[in-house]
């Protein structure tokens, strides 16, 4: 079984008698239907912004976060702040990176990782280094199902939750109440004001790297992120790819000549001048 090793990532431990409701408070994923499963969640900015993204599950009577080890001491403190008299015990844990593993098989001590399920796609994820394969595999897996990462993909405090479809892969609970951020994501959910959406971006030759400027008809959509070869991903305007297409306009990644597709899971399409998103 295919396994890469993620030193970057890192757990934090959430229990006590009055965890789920502190989490619910808070983070965009619905913490009364989480399960076994790994699923993302976000903590926003008061104007709907990703202030922290992650992965959580369920672990007996706790919760266990999975996060970028560079946001683990600002994560512990923001989660702190809020705790005020509720009975609930935040901890990072000493475990030091996570292993993933995809194709076919169970790891014993691994969490299935909903992003992925949700694209149809069985990827694991186990705290520890557990397998020594090439980082640039996981994140070709990636690449080919349309899961964006910040740090790669995007900046913190830059996206919305929509821009990285998290209102499309259980990432947030539209019905579960308030969270902070709540009603600004849930009026882009109603009126259907999302213009961000995480592409596949493929072309005939290796593509530019990172922070590449995407252009369609001469104006610019986004920026390259995970880039392996001659496929990326990037978050993009697709208004203004659906412009382009309709038009028969040239897509660019710097002077790349390059197709987009959005990930087939999402069920999304891109707009025409004549249609706005559904």
């Amino acid at each position: 079984m295919p396994a890469a090793f993620l030193g970057n990532r890192r757990l934090i431990r959430v229990s006590g008698k009055d965890s789920a409701d502190f989490l619910q408070g808070l983070i965009t994923t619905d913490v009364a239907t989480l399960t076994d499963t790994a699923r993302p969640a976000a903590l926003l900015t008061p104007q709907g912004k990703i202030l922290f993204d992650f992965l959580i599950w369920r672990d007996g009577d706790s919760f266990l976060i999975d996060i970028d080890d560079a946001n683990v001491e600002a994560f512990v403190k923001r989660l702190s702040l809020y705790k005020l008299r509720a009975a609930v015990t935040i901890e990072a844990l000493p475990t030091e990176g996570v292993t993933v593993f995809w194709d076919e098989g169970d790891v014993d001590g691994a969490v299935v990782d909903g992003r992925f399920l949700t694209a149809g796609v069985r990827v694991l994820r186990k705290p520890g280094h557990h397998g020594d394969g090439p980082e640039s595999a996981y994140r070709a897996q990636r690449i080919a199902h349309g899961i964006v990462m910040s740090g790669f993909d995007y900046a913190l405090q830059d996206a919305f939750p929509h821009d990285v479809l998290m209102d499309v892969n259980e990432g947030v609970g539209f019905r579960k109440g308030c969270f902070i951020g709540q009603e600004v994501v849930s009026r882009m959910k109603h009126r259907g004001t999302a213009r961000k959406r995480p592409v596949i971006v493929s072309a005939a030759a290796p593509l530019p790297p990172t922070g590449t400027e995407l252009t369609a008809g001469g104006k610019p959509i986004g920026t390259l992120g995970t880039v392996i070869g001659p496929q990326a991903l990037a978050i993009v305007r697709i208004d203004r790819v659906g412009e382009a297409m309709a038009s028969g306009a040239l897509i660019l990644a710097g002077d790349v000549p390059v197709t987009l597709s959005l990930p087939a899971w999402s069920g999304l399409t891109f707009p025409d001048s004549a249609n706005a998103e559904s």
